[in-house]
């Protein structure tokens, strides 16, 4: 497949107001319970929409990571809900503990994923799910392996991006399921191994936005979005031990339907908070032009950026972002290396 050539859009450094915004509005779970507990109860409101082979999407991490999502939460979740279900992952673009698949499950086991199935998904090959109506490509590659479920739950730990400003479901989706050797190829570089970065701003936030629509056009209805707003580095997990400390404080645990509400929520929660606490974050989706993964992703008509949230917390109470954010200010430093870890790691 050849990548067609087109112009990027613009306004990736802004971010849009609420009160600018037009369409419907979509329904969106909030929580502040950072907890296996918390996790439960926000998949509970989203979870009727998978069936059959369930399929989790998350970040499973570069060795040690310090800001992965906690695995016991996820353990918790898995016994109690999905018992069947397996974790995907994709094989890494650029060389290193995820390269290959061998690498790969060695750095699953370092971070203590091996509790439960984990199917690296462009193993044994790659498949390619059209693009609906985009410009940058008419297909995506993806790990093969994945054509296998029935049902996607993308659980997503939203924190900045060295290169996509910031990682939601959208980056989840459209970089971590893209397979390691076309797909990532694909959305990061016209050039391939002469440049394997050669893509930025708004081309790129566009690439991704269209590889995640290769990938939930493949599951349609069968997908569901939980976004994990805590130990938010500037960094992304695929950064490890490299990641710069976290300045944010954590916020909560976002839930839908609507991959683009999802995202804009988290977004507008950070947005609503203190100066000095958004401060690092902001800029660093601002200088990417991260703000393009959004209204991009409205453009190609996969969501609302408006919505409705609903606080889970207070008897599912109608709720802003400002007030679902009250109370949280100043800097916050992250028990990154808490007990469960210590122990899941030995």
């Amino acid at each position: 497949m050849a990548i067609k050539k087109a112009v990027p859009g613009s306004g990736g450094d802004r971010y849009v107001p609420y009160s600018e915004r037009t369409g419907n509005e979509s329904v969106v779970f909030f929580t502040r319970d950072l907890s296996e507990k918390g996790l439960i109860k926000i998949y509970d409101k989203v979870s009727s929409v998978l069936e059959g082979k369930v399929a989790i999407k998350l970040h499973t991490g570069e060795p040690h990571g310090p800001n992965i999502i906690p695995r016991p939460w996820v353990k918790h979740l898995i016994e109690n809900r999905l018992p069947d279900a397996h974790i995907i992952e994709t094989n890494t673009y650029y060389p290193g503990d995820r390269y290959t698949t061998k690498q790969h499950l060695e750095t699953l086991k370092i971070n203590g994923w091996n509790f439960c199935d984990v199917d690296i998904t462009d193993d044994a090959g790659t498949a390619e799910l059209p693009v609906r109506n985009g410009k940058w490509f008419d297909t995506m590659s993806v790990g093969k392996n994945m054509l296998n479920y029935d049902s996607m739950l993308t659980l997503t730990h939203f924190k900045g991006h060295m290169m996509g400003g910031f990682g939601g479901s959208n980056k989840n989706i459209g970089i971590g399921c893209a397979d390691g050797r076309l797909g990532k190829g694909w959305i990061h570089s016209d050039t391939g191994l002469q440049n394997q970065w050669d893509i930025s701003k708004e081309t790129l936030m566009e690439r991704i936005t269209e590889s995640t629509n290769a990938t939930i056009g493949f599951f349609g209805e069968h997908v569901c979005y939980i976004n994990i707003m805590r130990n938010m580095s500037v960094s992304c997990d695929c950064e490890g031990v490299e990641a710069k400390p976290v300045t944010v404080p954590d916020v909560g645990i976002v839930a839908s339907l609507d991959i683009l509400a999802a995202d804009q929520t988290c977004v507008d929660l950070l947005y609503a908070l203190p100066e000095e606490s958004k401060k690092d974050l902001v800029e660093r989706i601002e200088s990417r032009h991260g703000h393009r993964q959004l209204s991009y992703m409205k453009e190609m008509g996969m969501g609302n950026d408006r919505y409705c949230l609903i606080d889970l917390d207070h008897d599912e109470k109608v709720i802003t972002a400002a007030e679902a954010v009250e109370g949280i200010s100043g800097n916050w430093v992250p028990d990154q290396w808490n007990d469960s870890f210590k122990k899941i790691s030995r």
